[in-house]
């Protein structure tokens, strides 16, 4: 009973997230709603699956927690310097000899 009632907390959490996501007012604050509602997401995975008694959704749970961190630092990297991996350093590079690679 108490891991349901948590469940539905966990719910409600998501929704007034949602809200900020969409109402924004700016990039950094919709990247944290996304980075809350997903680890939002993992606790309502670790939650179902005891409410299951399937311990193994924990295992799913982590490897979602693992995928949006790499994201969010992937969307933060991206924002900041229009490119991911070493795309950026390559522009940089290009700039700096004039255009000649």
């Amino acid at each position: 009973m108490m891991f349901a009632v948590a469940a539905i907390a966990i719910f409600v959490a998501m929704v007034l997230t949602m809200v900020r996501l969409f109402a924004g007012p700016t990039l950094y604050d919709r990247v944290l709603a996304t980075n809350t509602f997903g680890t939002l997401t993992v606790l309502l995975i670790g939650v179902f699956g005891f409410l299951t008694e399937r311990p193994d959704f924990l295992d799913i749970a982590l490897l979602y927690a693992l995928i949006n961190f790499v994201g969010t630092i992937a969307i933060l990297k991206y924002f900041r310097y229009r490119a991911i991996g070493d795309t950026a350093r390559a522009l940089d590079r290009a700039a700096e000899s004039g255009g000649e690679q």
